[in-house]
């Protein structure tokens, strides 16, 4: 059975797709993301209106035709002819009633001069929200580059971690090997070659576990780069012992960068045009307007050829309550900017909380190197003793799990880092950023 454990590990390598380092990886993301080419479709739209209200100042010229049936009564008083009518017995005034199908086709054209400021208020809204759909692509593009530093440097950890527990089976297979020969030689009681096979079925346990995990990671990385074979990564865990800046300068990024940051922002903007439009309501609308009649055979007799003039519009009353129209604008806009306070402090707060996992994962990371040198030493005396007669079996046990264990918690702690870092660069809304610090790690740990 162990002897088939061990053969696990390399079984998806034929299977998989070449491999990728992690700014291929990332680029890759945004070729295939779903998510991102909803955001793409999403800022296009908004920048489609957004031109669309470049035209807004233009006139507005329709064509209208009408088929109608009409009735006309015309009466034309006598005047000074009266009593003369009446003498052949004819009444005034005198009526005649028409009624006739015409055909109406009409040229109207309308220019606005002043509309209160409802025009540039659309303009800027438009422009705020082509602001928002962009910042809201950003803050997709920066979570999806977290969920790929996730699931890349997970493959790379669940890797390490199913090579560290091959290492430490390979390892107790050759201790149970040992210690069944000194008990053949009398060297070794039953017990201590039973606690090393119970020892050596633990490692099993514990590589499937590992291999199962590893395989899990492996779909996970090529769903989400969209790829239907495992995607095998190139670039290892690392670690900077250096910070990666002062806590400050992060923070005052993420005031400014932060792609939910700007996002309110611009929908504050919106809700500030809101408000303007809601002001224009309340004010006269002043514009030109023009009518040319196609059709003029089919002119009623009130119809005019043609005619230009200067209009004005004021609403007097309106069932819509315009003042209170006002004050509802007023009181999102109210929202909006509190809402940036609340996010602005979440902001801070995340700055902070992704700063101290990053310097913890950093500080564990130093601590385990001295930890691995010494568990290993340990392990080599610990196993020249047991030779010798003056350690148990269960020393030897103890020290390669302690081994193993070390290592793996050295590799998770990179993995901590890695991750930790994606967080502060992401809330500080530096996420393209991450490929610098990686490059210029001075610690990396990959799997044999």
């Amino acid at each position: 059975m162990c002897a088939c454990l061990l053969a696990l590990a390399p079984a998806s390598v034929a299977l998989a797709s070449p491999a990728l380092s992690f700014d291929e990886a990332q680029r890759r993301l945004e070729q295939v993301s779903d998510a991102l080419a909803a955001a793409d479709a999403a800022v296009r739209q908004r920048q489609d209106l957004q031109d669309a209200t470049r035209y807004l100042r233009l006139p507005e010229i329709t064509a209208e035709v009408r088929r109608l049936n009409f009735q006309k009564t015309i009466e034309v008083p006598l005047g000074p002819l009266e009593p003369l009518a009446q003498e052949f017995g004819i009444q005034g005034p005198l009526s005649r009633k028409y009624e006739d199908w015409r055909t109406r086709p009409v040229v109207s054209a309308v220019l606005p001069l002043y509309t209160g400021g409802q025009i540039p208020a659309a303009q800027r809204a438009a422009a705020a929200a082509t602001d928002q759909a962009s910042a809201e692509r950003e803050s997709e593009r920066q979570s999806l580059s977290v969920q790929l530093v996730q699931a890349y440097f997970g493959q790379q950890l669940a890797e390490m971690a199913a090579g560290i527990r091959k290492d430490t089976l390979a390892g107790l297979e050759r201790h149970l090997s040992d210690a069944a020969k000194l008990e053949r030689e009398g060297f070794a009681t039953r017990a201590q070659r039973l606690q090393a096979t119970v020892a050596r079925d633990k490692a099993a346990r514990e590589y499937q576990k590992a291999v199962n995990d590893l395989a899990i990671l492996q779909t996970a990385l090529a769903t989400l780069l969209r790829s239907e074979k495992v995607v095998p990564t190139l670039s290892p865990l690392f670690v900077n012992h250096r910070p990666p800046g002062r806590l400050v300068e992060f923070e005052d990024a993420a005031r400014a960068l932060h792609p939910q940051l700007n996002a309110l922002r611009a929908t504050a903007a919106q809700a500030e045009q809101g408000v303007a439009v809601q002001q224009a309501k309340l004010k006269p609308q002043v514009y030109l307007f023009g009518q040319y009649d196609l059709r003029r055979r089919d002119q009623l007799l009130d119809d005019a050829d043609w005619a230009v003039g200067i209009g004005m519009r004021y609403t007097l009353l309106s069932p819509q309550d315009r003042p209170r129209q006002v004050s509802a604008a007023r009181a999102q806009l109210q929202r909006a900017e509190a809402g940036i306070r609340e996010a602005e402090n979440q902001v801070v707060l995340g700055v902070r909380k992704a700063w101290y996992e990053l310097d913890t994962a950093r500080e564990q990371y130093r601590l385990l190197g001295s930890s691995i040198a010494q568990a290993q030493e340990n392990l080599r005396l610990q196993e020249l003793s047991y030779r010798e007669g003056q350690a148990t079996s269960l020393d030897v046990i103890d020290a390669r799990l302690a081994l193993g264990g070390a290592r793996v918690e050295r590799a998770q702690a990179a993995y901590q880092y890695d991750v930790a870092l994606a967080m502060l660069l992401e809330v500080s809304g530096q996420m393209h950023r991450y490929d610098e610090f990686r490059r210029r790690a001075d610690q990396t740990l990959a799997h044999d």
